[in-house]
């Protein structure tokens, strides 16, 4: 048997145990299982990883950056955006990856099609932020990024500017469960049926943001999609060692 898991502090909502279950369900994979460990202390990650004898786990907030000191190896996508949501275990070495990375690149071009996205408005700074930065980066799309506290803030980002930016990317955990109300504090009448709105959330399935931005015509995608094709690609690497 081949344990697996989830590592983050708190979990009370996570996706990833049942989809797995479901996963190995339909693959038919029996000699797997896949757990949520709630961990507040990275100290403790060694004697964790011991005592169920893991061979691969997932890591969401507060550690996906924290936790790079704990690590012997990392991929080139997790390297560059110092931050890492998968590691695999290899022989008592700790390998970091961000299939993030993939499962928002992945996503967002189903999002836009063949659409010529030439500049973007990225809503927060944090450590989700840095891998969507990344993506654009990859793809070659211009980006201006908006914070509570940059240099580009909510007080002072105009329509005009956000006419410019035919994508809009909330990294921010405003909208989610259980502060649906919650929303980005963007000037939304600036926005039109030619703007694409990607919100990372998955819970609520439409955020604030979302209903907003698409009752101005914008098309939307939440995070639901780029969450199962980042756990999907966990798997992928995790099965490779069979």
């Amino acid at each position: 048997m081949r344990h697996f898991g989830l590592i983050g502090f708190p979990l009370s909502h996570s996706f990833s145990p049942e989809y797995f279950k479901i996963k190995f369900q339909t693959l038919g994979v029996k000699n797997a299982d896949y757990k949520a460990f709630e961990i507040d202390d990275l100290n403790k990650l060694s004697k964790l990883i011991k005592t169920h004898n893991l061979s691969g786990f997932n890591v969401t907030i507060p550690h996906k950056q924290n936790i790079i000191p704990y690590l012997d190896e990392f991929s080139p996508e997790a390297k560059a955006i110092g931050s890492v949501n998968c590691v695999n275990v290899v022989e008592g070495r700790l390998i970091g990856y961000n299939t993030d990375e993939y499962g928002f690149r992945t996503s967002l071009n189903r999002l836009i099609g063949d659409d010529n996205i030439q500049k973007a408005l990225v809503l927060g700074n944090g450590g989700s932020s840095q891998t969507i930065q990344y993506v654009l980066d990859q793809l070659g799309i211009e980006y201006s990024i908006a914070s509570r506290s940059g240099d580009l803030n909510y007080n002072n980002l105009s329509p005009s500017a956000l006419r410019t930016c035919q994508l809009i990317v909330n990294t921010t955990p405003l909208g989610m469960f259980p502060n649906i109300d919650e929303h980005p504090d963007i000037p939304y009448e600036a926005i039109a049926n030619n703007h694409f709105a990607f919100d990372l959330i998955y819970n609520p399935v439409k955020t604030a943001f979302l209903r907003k931005c698409g009752l101005a015509g914008a098309t939307i995608k939440n995070g639901q999609e780029m969450l199962e094709l980042q756990a999907d690609k966990s798997w992928e690497i995790w099965s490779a060692q069979e």
